[in-house]
């Protein structure tokens, strides 16, 4: 097992690869630590991959995987986690923003502080106000919404505990949350270090502002499949026994007011509609809890939990 495996998802940054991979060399090296690193080609259509390929034979540890297509940043990460085998995994932009000197103190964090996951924070930012002032308010969002207390929720550096990449699944655009998906496997020892971002030297950015309109849908799925993923009733029964019991409550004093007063024609009433319509969406409110609890039970998943340790068993292979 190596000490460190550096997972590296990258999109047409050719230029980039050579010398981000010396830097890697040269900092693994002073610090006295064995490392592999592997690069994950997401369809690039510059000369990435050959670079790439050319960089095995000159240095040291260097693995690579190419997809045929362009899946995003996720589904990079999850392949590259499938093969790492360090000690400690660490995430990083192939853009050199980065800085691999900064791997051995997360390391050091993840092993010695007892962390599962070690975010960086790229304090002082060298983006436009059009990047950093929305990022600062998504931030902060997810922080009070997911209970992860991170300053920079999406930087790029970060180390894990080999457990938790073997048991976590990043797909969609999730590689934002992976901290808040780590949380919710029951890795919750996440810590913060400030790290150096360095300005863009080669290349541009390969994410727009249509993460701003993403990033929310995807936060709110997180929480939506870490809370009720096993017990999907649990969320639409209790919002359709709401909406069903108000309804009721509508239609009876309708049905009492016009017995017992006899004021009006309850059709004529605008709340009596209300009323109709809101047990109409608990009913099939209901009726989604209720399919959402025959694919949970029909998933394999079901009765899958993470198991942090035992004695006296085989847990291995049940």
């Amino acid at each position: 097992m190596n000490d460190i495996s550096i997972v590296i998802p990258l999109f047409n940054e050719e230029e980039s690869l050579t010398e981000l991979t010396a830097w890697i060399e040269r900092s693994m090296n002073e610090a006295k630590l064995s490392y592999e690193v592997i690069f994950i080609d997401d369809g690039s259509t510059d000369a990435s991959w050959s670079v790439v390929e050319s960089l095995k034979d000159k240095h040291h540890g260097v693995k690579g995987i190419r997809f045929r297509r362009n899946y995003g940043k996720s589904a990079a990460l999850n392949e590259g986690f499938k093969y790492a085998n360090g000690e400690v995994v660490i995430t990083m932009d192939a853009d050199m923003q980065d800085s691999p000197e900064e791997i051995p103190e997360l390391r050091r964090m993840v092993l010695a502080e007892g962390f599962d996951i070690v975010s960086g924070w790229k304090k002082k930012r060298y983006d436009p106000l059009s990047k950093t002032i929305p990022t600062k308010l998504y931030n902060y969002v997810t922080s009070k919404m997911s209970g992860v207390n991170l300053n920079d929720m999406n930087c790029g550096l970060k180390a894990y505990r080999l457990e938790v990449v073997q048991n976590i699944e990043v797909y969609g655009q999730m590689h934002r949350y992976i901290p808040v998906i780590a949380k919710w496997a029951g890795f919750d020892r996440i810590g913060e270090k400030v790290v150096q971002h360095q300005a863009r030297k080669y290349g541009t950015t390969k994410f727009g502002l249509s993460r701003f309109i993403y990033g929310p849908l995807d936060l709110l799925s997180i929480m939506f499949v870490g809370k009720f993923g096993k017990r999907p009733m649990h969320l639409f029964g209790s919002l359709g026994t709401l909406f069903f019991a108000g309804g009721f409550v509508i239609a009876s004093y309708l049905s009492i007011a016009k017995i017992v007063w006899k004021e009006y024609e309850m059709t004529e009433r605008p709340l009596f509609y209300l009323g109709i319509l809101a047990m109409i969406i608990g009913v099939q409110l209901f009726v989604a809890g209720f399919l959402g609890e025959l694919i949970s039970r029909s998933s394999r998943e079901r009765n899958r939990y993470q198991i942090q340790e035992g004695f006296g068993l085989d847990l291995e292979t049940k």
